[in-house]
């Protein structure tokens, strides 16, 4: 197993522990058979920390089932969620640490859900919500134990190969057919997976009103299906830069295959080496590893490479406020990442007088695409566990299911960002060629180079 998958999944769990039940992707689990001790009884103390914390939760209808069968009940309504604590170290640890130690004691399989876990989040983020200002316990201690990690340029090769190079048949198991890691566009209820995110690409395409021959940079491009989407049906040369030697080699490859190899082109770099003009720059899913401390930088390279009259597009998961990623999901899932509020952007365009010409927000399309995502995610279980372990499937389960939660109840927001110089003119007046019939799209590209002329 690689290095990185190690760090990723810890330890298997014990022998005497089984696996949950999978059930046709439900994200409903049948208990594993769990040794409980029913000779230790719950003290006064462990009451008091239960009761401390579903407080802190905002007194959610939640119930929380003890080591001895002992129940803690909610104080309002009938719970829809059940909780089974099978440790009590467990429960001391979450004392403390609450957010990182419930993730660890689920992954663990101390900690076990009886119903949906995506619903179970989304009322505890709602919870939450009603409950300004409330504040978990251990929340200083949290701070200071999980210090998010450096974004610099050594350090993100490290957070990226953490992520997204533990193995690209991991990945091929439960995304669509063109490998798109990023929140899908569902034009219509009825699409697929696949059918939605190929309506991203075009959405993304046609928001930056991309022509042939436009000289487009994609900073950030996954396993390549939007490079190469941009040069197979919207006649563009690409350059498109990534830090992930997976997914690299994956997209060369893939480019070679399909012949458009001398049409774009895969480097492995960072986004802080970018380098040539473009007419048109785009940015999907990688602000959120770029940094804070490091959005000056960027505007800086936004500034240095697009051309006078260029378009740009940024799509990133954001917030409502500033607020640091949950350190669990920071650890284990993605290293150094921080989803931002929408005004911590103006270091990124403001000092290059950038102007924002349309935004967007896809927060619920974001919450479709991880349902398809964790659903296939389950029905592939059994092939995940054989790669790595048990707890590596808890682990990403929990980071699915909860990141469904987050979209749905707003904690996560998902914006699509189009930007140009503050002087430029040449560009649509409607959104006409982005929602209406794919005959307006071309069309007002006959007005545009009319305009010109």
């Amino acid at each position: 197993m690689d290095p990185v998958a190690r760090e990723h999944v810890a330890s298997p769990l014990p022998r005497t522990q089984s696996a949950p039940h999978q059930s046709n992707g439900s994200t409903t689990h049948a208990p594993p058979s769990l040794p409980i001790s029913r000779q230790e009884p719950v003290s006064s103390f462990e009451r008091w920390v239960l009761r401390r914390v579903l407080a802190a939760l905002g007194d959610p209808p939640v119930t929380f089932a003890l080591w001895n069968g002992e129940e803690v009940r909610p104080l309002h309504g009938e719970p829809i969620a059940r909780l089974r604590l099978t440790d009590r170290g467990a429960l001391r640890r979450m004392m403390f640490d609450p957010w990182f130690q419930a993730g660890e004691a689920y992954a663990d399989g101390q900690l076990e859900f009886d119903g949906p876990l995506d619903e179970f989040f989304a009322t505890v983020w709602g919870a939450l919500g009603r409950r300004a200002g409330r504040k978990l316990p251990g929340g200083l201690l949290a701070r200071l134990l999980h210090r998010p990690r450096r974004t610099g340029l050594g350090q993100a090769k490290e957070n990226i190969h953490h992520h997204y190079d533990i193995g690209n048949d991991f990945y091929r198991l439960w995304l669509d057919e063109e490998m798109v890691y990023t929140c899908a566009y569902f034009a219509e209820d009825t699409f697929s997976l696949e059918q939605a995110q190929m309506a991203k690409l075009d959405h993304v395409c046609r928001k930056v009103w991309l022509r042939p021959g436009d000289r487009v940079i994609e900073a950030g491009c996954g396993w390549g299906a939007l490079s190469l989407h941009m040069a197979r049906k919207y006649g563009a040369t690409v350059r498109a830069f990534n830090i992930s030697r997976e997914q690299v080699e994956f997209a060369r490859d893939r480019a070679r295959r399909e012949g458009l190899a001398d049409r774009v082109e895969f480097v492995l770099d960072d986004w802080r080496n970018i380098a040539g003009e473009c007419d048109a720059l785009v940015s999907v899913g990688m602000l959120e590893h770029v940094g804070r401390e490091n959005y000056r930088e960027l505007g800086d390279v936004l500034d240095r490479v697009l051309a006078p009259a260029g378009r740009g597009l940024i799509h990133s998961i954001t917030r409502s406020r500033p607020k640091p990623l949950d350190p669990w999901i920071e650890r284990r899932i993605f290293p150094g990442a921080y989803p931002p509020a929408l005004s911590e952007l103006v270091d990124i365009f403001e000092p290059h007088r950038f102007a924002i010409l349309d935004m967007e927000n896809l927060r619920l399309h974001y919450a479709e695409t991880l349902r398809h995502w964790l659903e296939r995610f389950e029905q592939s279980a059994d092939a995940v566990r054989a790669m790595f372990d048990e707890r590596f499937v808890r682990t990403w389960r929990l980071y699915l299911a909860g990141s469904i939660a987050a979209f749905v109840s707003g904690e996560l927001q998902l914006h699509q960002m189009t930007f140009a110089r503050d002087g430029e003119d040449a560009l649509p007046r409607t959104r006409a060629g982005l929602y209406g019939d794919g005959d307006a799209f071309w069309v007002n590209h006959e007005r545009h180079e009319k305009h010109e002329k």
